[in-house]
């Protein structure tokens, strides 16, 4: 695991899921190259059909810290991240999705508190304390804060938005984590998951952009539904032995990445 010292800052590996972004894809990866803490962009297209993957595939090639893969169809968001996951080299891993509903100049603040090693798994929470919002569907607040609830009666965590698309992770977590859901069963299996390491998990406060469906928003009701389902399965049929492939020793990577 590369360790961080005073002369190489670089721990940061930022895992893009590509589904149809080819507007704003190219912006997403110019405020990502500004970071300091920056290794590596991992960019996984998932069957993208508007010119997306050539995009990312021009991305890479300009720049030697972009890495571009695609899977062999449309697969999920999920199945994407899992791709993109195994490639990281970093201490720190990040999602970042592509369509700018998350600002990415906002990074330091979420990798900061492991960093400072105090935290081990950092969530952006959008209602945590609001900054830049859009006000947009209020059926989608009421799911969010619904499978927040459920969630959090699961965890015992006092979690305030576990679907938030902004996470940051030690790279041994989320890479040692086995991820079997599928679609947008992401962001509850992860958040599961990582309770039963009863790691040190923050929350900061992020802007938050939205889109609406007419401007590519791509989450459906049938997703808030299966997103419930996977909080039950991740929840209460999943032990964690079953849930990593090594355990991670966190404490001694915690001390590791400390300045």
């Amino acid at each position: 695991m590369m360790r961080i010292n005073e002369n190489d800052s670089r721990c940061l590996s930022v895992v893009i899921p590509l589904y149809k972004e080819v507007s704003t894809l190219a912006q997403v990866v110019a405020k990502l190259l500004e970071l300091d803490q920056l290794l590596e962009i991992i960019i996984v297209d998932d069957g993208s059909t508007d010119g997306s993957a050539q995009l990312a595939d021009q991305l890479a090639r300009a720049h030697a810290n972009v890495v571009f893969t695609a899977l062999d169809r449309n697969r999920g968001k999920t199945a994407a991240l899992r791709a993109g996951i195994s490639l990281t080299k970093g201490d720190i891993v990040m999602i970042q999705d592509a369509d700018l509903e998350y600002d990415p100049s906002e990074i330091p603040l979420l990798i900061g508190p492991i960093l400072g090693g105090h935290a081990d798994v950092v969530f952006g929470s959008r209602f945590l304390v609001r900054r830049a919002a859009r006000v947009l569907y209020f059926h989608h607040f009421i799911a969010n804060k619904l499978l927040t609830i459920v969630s959090n009666v699961l965890t015992n965590l006092n979690m305030t938005d576990i679907e938030t698309g902004y996470k940051a992770f030690r790279g041994e977590i989320i890479r040692s984590m086995i991820i079997v859901s599928k679609g947008f069963g992401f962001e509850v299996e992860v958040t599961a998951k990582v309770a039963k390491l009863r790691c040190s998990i923050y929350e900061v406060p992020i802007s938050y952009y939205g889109r609406t469906y007419d401007q590519g928003k791509k989450i459906r009701a049938r997703d808030a539904l299966s997103a419930l389902w996977f909080i039950v399965r991740f929840n209460l049929f999943c032990s964690r032995r079953a849930s990593f492939h090594d355990l991670p020793q966190l404490e001694r990577s915690r001390s590791n990445l400390k300045p």
